[in-house]
């Protein structure tokens, strides 16, 4: 067959292929004129998804690239309302998700309404140090990219309530991440951690950390300090054993430690909160005795290949259970108190070498199960078998050394109480107590037997009690990072407060302060600051007085006596909430005040005199 030559008449110059180098002046023309006026108009840019590689450059100066697009205004004209400058608004909103971006200008640093940036899904390796500029971001993801490391000054993004940064390739984390003390969400899963930074115990407002798929040995001791956290994910680590005292985790609801290397249940009392405990494919060979007698809440209990040989009859404590899983472990029988669990609607037992029940009626599942183990102990069926252990009441105000080892807190709140005998504090001592809460109670002075746990105690409410002065023996707590004195007749403090070089936070509102406590400019490391509903006059903002405070990120002095605001005030920059409402001073005005934190320090500081 003769072949047939074809000529293509295509020229090689007009072809386009779909696969090819993307040039920057491409991803620069995403950013069209009606995309840049809808981000004006709502403060948000969705950029999501458009294959871009570069970020478009006039992307962090909006308003100038606008006014480029609107050189000239007729007033002859009707003008759209959205095209008047008074009516656009700064950029707070970005989302550049989904791309391939690999590197972030220094530029971002323009974008300063910005509150939520989405980078998630790109390829970064780093960022600009300039991002740690973006005082009001509160959001930020920067999840499915190739980050390995974080630049200092991220960490002073004071604002972040959500950060997540899973799916990265980050061998560390500086210990700086104690300094974003707003976080409430935390993602650092499928990273390459070995360890966390001590000091995370300051991030006191953490609800959800998420911690899974890392290398992960051990978690440090403070992790248990994160008292509002309600949702802690540690699966697919290498860990062995949890932290002493997860019972500290007072408000934690969910458990998540799925395939480590742990061979003993965490003491979990203190815990009530807690719905869900899943720690399967671990190493647990039992189960400790009264393990399940401070779990009222508990829905979910998955212990799921283990190698545990027995369950205890007070199973039945758990009132709330709805779901138990024993599935591939060494069980030999099953407790007849299993079937007083009202709500208990799943029980897996598979893979056990169970004896006493049948392998067909295991089979059959829960209900089946349950029929059994009830028609084998009528006494059961009749409500005459396991009975909750009879717990005496208490006769004293006072916990004993049991309770205080289990709780490793000293809380006395809401009782009463004139005074407290010295044996308590020597008990809690033995009891290595750090956390101690005497609000709401008619002490007139600290206890001196708080003394006894001068060196260990990191945290004292006294809250709502009568105290009328602070005693020296305050400077010998070293190690304090949070004191509470609020709701007292306090009017002054002792100069030793300035030596808690420890301090974090400290919270004197509502008391009768006419002169500003200067012992606390002295707190270097003092990040909140709360002085609200006193009688304060005036405030020293000069590097000797609240200007020294440089780590200092919230400052509430509204409902004082107020009757100016030093305008050097405006230089800490460093502050992300200030309060100054209910004040004398008639500068700032109130609409200054409404605009929040950042306008009040700008306006403050283009009020310095030059000479500053």
């Amino acid at each position: 067959m003769k072949k047939i030559n074809v000529k293509s008449k295509i020229r090689r110059e007009e072809l386009n292929p779909v696969f090819h180098f993307k040039e920057k002046e491409e991803d620069d023309k995403i950013l069209t004129k009606n995309l840049i006026k809808q981000a004006l108009k709502t403060g948000k840019l969705e950029l999501s998804g458009k294959n871009l590689k570069f970020v478009p450059e006039k992307l962090y100066n909006l308003q100038d690239t606008d006014e480029k697009i609107n050189t000239s205004i007729d007033f002859n004209k009707t003008q759209n309302e959205d095209d008047l400058w008074w009516n656009k608004k700064g950029l707070s909103h970005l989302d550049l998700s989904s791309n391939t971006i690999t590197e972030i200008s220094p530029e971002i640093q323009n974008l300063q309404d910005l509150t939520v940036l989405n980078l998630q899904d790109n390829s970064l390796t780093t960022l600009p140090k300039e991002i740690g500029l973006l005082k009001k971001l509160t959001r930020l993801n920067l999840s499915r990219n190739k980050i390995t490391e974080l630049p200092n000054e991220f960490f002073r993004l004071r604002e972040l309530k959500y950060l997540n940064l899973s799916y990265n390739d980050m061998i560390d984390i500086s210990a700086d991440l104690s300094d974003l003390v707003y976080l409430e969400i935390l993602d650092l899963s499928n990273n390459k951690l070995e360890s966390l930074p001590g000091g995370i115990g300051f991030l006191t407002r953490l609800t959800d950390l998420f911690l899974h798929h890392n290398k992960l040995q051990v978690l440090p001791n403070d992790i248990t300090s994160l008292r509002n956290l309600q949702k802690l994910d540690l699966m697919h680590n290498d860990l062995k054993f949890l932290p002493e005292y997860m019972g500290d985790l007072r408000k934690i609801e969910f458990i998540y430690a799925q395939h480590n290397d742990i061979d003993k249940l965490p003491d979990l009392e203190g815990c009530e909160h807690l719905q869900e405990l899943h720690i399967s494919n671990n190493f647990i060979t039992e189960i400790p005795e009264r393990f399940f007698e401070k779990l009222p809440n508990l829905k979910v209990l998955d212990l799921r290949d283990n190698k545990i040989t027995k369950l205890p009859d007070d199973v039945a404590m758990l009132k709330s259970l709805m779901r138990l899983d024993l599935s591939n472990n060494c069980v030999t029988s099953l407790p007849s108190s299993l079937c007083t669990l009202a709500h208990l609607v799943s029980l897996q037992v598979e893979g056990n070498p169970i004896k006493s029940i049948r392998r067909d009626i295991i089979a059959c599942g829960t209900q089946r199960i349950l029929k059994t183990l009830r028609d084998r102990d009528k006494t059961v069926l009749n409500g005459n078998s396991l009975r909750s252990p009879t717990i005496p009441e208490a006769t004293s105000p006072f916990p004993d050394k049991y309770q205080l080892k289990k709780t490793r807190s000293l809380t006395l709140c809401g009782k009463s109480i004139t005074e407290i005998p010295e044996q308590v504090f020597i008990d809690a001592v033995d009891a290595d107590i750090s956390i101690v809460d005497l609000s709401k109670n008619k002490l007139k002075q600290l206890p001196e037997g708080l003394t006894h746990l001068s060196s260990k105690i990191s945290e004292l409410n006294m809250n709502a009690n009568l105290l009328t002065e602070i005693q020296p023996f305050v400077s010998k707590f070293i190690h304090i990072k949070y004191l509470n004195l609020s709701c007292n007749q306090l009017s002054e403090l002792p100069d030793e407060v300035g030596q808690l070089q420890s301090l974090r936070e400290i919270n004197i509102a509502n008391n009768r302060f006419v002169i500003f406590p200067a012992c606390i400019h002295k707190l270097a490391h003092l990040e909140i600051l709360i002085a609200c509903d006193n009688k304060v006059e005036e405030i020293d903002a000069s590097e000797d007085g609240l200007g020294a405070l440089k780590r200092l990120a919230t400052l509430d002095l509204s409902n004082n006596n107020l009757k100016n605001v030093p305008p050097v005030l405006g230089n800490m920059t460093q502050l992300t909430s200030l309060s100054l409402h209910g004040n004398c001073f008639k500068s700032p005005r109130i609409s200054i005040l409404e605009k929040g934190t950042a306008s009040i320090l700008s306006y403050l500081r283009d009020r310095i005199p030059k000479e500053f």
